[in-house]
């Protein structure tokens, strides 16, 4: 079993942002994080999430293994469990008719959750979650490599 705890976040929205994962795979755990100058908290927290399951789907150890990705963003886990699906169907529009934003992240995200068996769990952030908290001040030093 394979569990991935993700966060992302940014200094101002826009601004300097940070995404990190934790991945735990029997005795191995991996920890990645990377960030951007100019970005917005949805972006990083798609990030994060896209950028483990890349890992996971590289590997062909894991790619057959099911995943439970356990994020602090109702965005993330609303979007790719319950959202998409109308998204897909209304050609990438919202239910008002809108572009849906973040699209290209959603598309990633869809197309990495399609090739692999992800099971969604959503967390409180800033809950004491020790894996939680550790993504959390990965992210945070991220922000600190843009911040001036």
């Amino acid at each position: 079993m394979i569990e991935i705890y993700t966060d992302g976040g940014c200094s101002g929205n826009p601004g300097p942002g940070g995404w990190a994962f934790v991945l735990t795979a029997g005795d191995v755990q991996i920890k990645k994080s990377g960030g951007e100058p100019d970005t917005t908290n949805n972006k990083m927290e798609l990030s994060a999430v896209i950028n483990a399951l890349k890992d996971v789907a590289a590997s062909p150890q894991w790619a057959r293994q099911p995943v439970t990705v356990v994020t602090d963003s109702q965005y993330v886990k609303n979007g790719i469990t319950s959202w998409i699906h109308n998204w897909v169907k209304n050609g990438w529009k919202t239910a008002a008719k809108k572009p849906v934003k973040n699209k290209e992240y959603w598309v990633a995200l869809k197309e990495l959750t399609d090739s692999l068996r992800v099971e969604w769990r959503w967390v409180k952030g800033h809950a004491g979650n020790e894996l939680n908290e550790e993504c959390d001040t990965m992210v945070g030093l991220e922000m600190d490599k843009f911040r001036k």
